[in-house]
C-alpha cells in the first residue's frame, strides 16, 4: 500500500472511530467518485488545485454509483449508511476535518443538502419506461396500506 494510500487509510479508521454513522468503504468510494468527477469535469488533476463544488461532486456521485453498482447502487449506498445527499455532505466534510480533503471558504455542509432524491437517482434510471411515469406511495397511514399510481384512485390494500 502506498504511502498517500495508508495515510487515508489510517484517516478513515480514525474517522469512523469518532463517527461511526457510516462503513469505511463509503470514504473510498466517495473518494473515487471525486476523482470520477474531476474526470467527468475534465478539472486538471496536477497544477492548480482541484475544486469541485458539492452540486458537482452529487453529480458525479450519482453517476459513478450507477456506474459502478447500476440497479444494486441505492443498496450499497444505503448499506454503508448513505440514504440521503447530506450523508455525503457529512462523509466530505468528516473528510476535510481529517485533513484527506481541502475546502474553500464558501464550502459547507449545506452544499449538500436536498441535492436529490435517492429513489429517482437510483431507482428510476433502472425501471421500464411505462413506470417511470408513475408514482407509488407505500407509506402506511392508519391501519391501511395505499399505492397511487398518476391519474388512478388510490388503491386499498
Amino acid at each position: 500500500m502506498a504511502d498517500g494510500e495508508h495515510d487515508f487509510d489510517e484517516a478513515v479508521r480514525t474517522i469512523c472511530g469518532r463517527d461511526p454513522r457510516y462503513d469505511r468503504q463509503a470514504y473510498f468510494f466517495v473518494r473515487e467518485a471525486l476523482d470520477f468527477t474531476v474526470k467527468m469535469l475534465k478539472k486538471p488533476e496536477s497544477g492548480q488545485a482541484r475544486h469541485v463544488t458539492g452540486q458537482e461532486l452529487l453529480e458525479g456521485i450519482r453517476r459513478y454509483a450507477l456506474q459502478e453498482f447500476g440497479p444494486m447502487a441505492i443498496t450499497v449506498l444505503h448499506g454503508w449508511g448513505i440514504r440521503r445527499t447530506e450523508d455525503i455532505g457529512e462523509i466530505v466534510f468528516n473528510l476535510v476535518d481529517a485533513g484527506r480533503l481541502g475546502k474553500t471558504k464558501d464550502d459547507s455542509r449545506e452544499d449538500f443538502a436536498g441535492g436529490y432524491d435517492f429513489e429517482e437517482a437510483f431507482v428510476r434510471p433502472f425501471l421500464p419506461p411505462s413506470r417511470r411515469e408513475t408514482t407509488v406511495d407505500v407509506r402506511p397511514r392508519g391501519n391501511k396500506k395505499h399505492s397511487r399510481r398518476k391519474g388512478t384512485p388510490d388503491v386499498e390494500s
